[in-house]
């Protein structure tokens, strides 16, 4: 079975913001997240992983739909969903959570860093999906 080269190039575009916040992410468990310069970083880490994620999965989409693969272009269209609205929600909270640490709140790291923990797990989960994936999305249509 001959892989589709478009729906290929889709996936691996789609893989790209996934495999930045895999690789950048977890480095910062190493670091105390009550200095600014460090969550500043963090918040730009996120907004740049959901930012590329929701265009990529605009892309993927695309694609997707130009082949005529309908089931894997709504598929990817809600990764792309999800991170366009998780985008807003996550920076808001990180928002608050920074405005609150500086504001003397001694949980505001600690949910800070309960935050980092989800972003990862929500990048494994959709890279592991997207990665289980693959033999489905670049095989021939059923």
């Amino acid at each position: 079975m001959m892989p589709d080269p478009v729906l290929l190039f889709a996936t691996v575009i789609l893989l790209l913001p996934m495999g930045y916040c895999l690789l950048a992410a977890p480095a910062f468990l190493l670091v105390k997240l009550d200095i600014p310069p460090v969550t500043q970083l963090l918040r730009g880490l996120f907004n740049a992983y959901f930012l590329l994620l929701t265009i990529a999965g605009v892309i993927g989409t695309v694609a997707f739909a130009v082949e005529g693969r309908l089931v894997g272009a709504v598929a990817i269209g809600l990764i792309a969903a999800f991170a366009f609205t998780a985008r807003r929600w996550f920076l808001r909270r990180m928002d608050a959570d920074l405005s609150a640490r500086d504001a003397g709140d001694p949980d505001a790291v600690r949910r800070l860093r309960r935050l980092h923990w989800g972003g990862m797990l929500c990048n494994a989960v959709q890279l592991v999906a997207i990665v289980g994936g693959i033999p489905l999305i670049v095989g021939t249509p059923a």
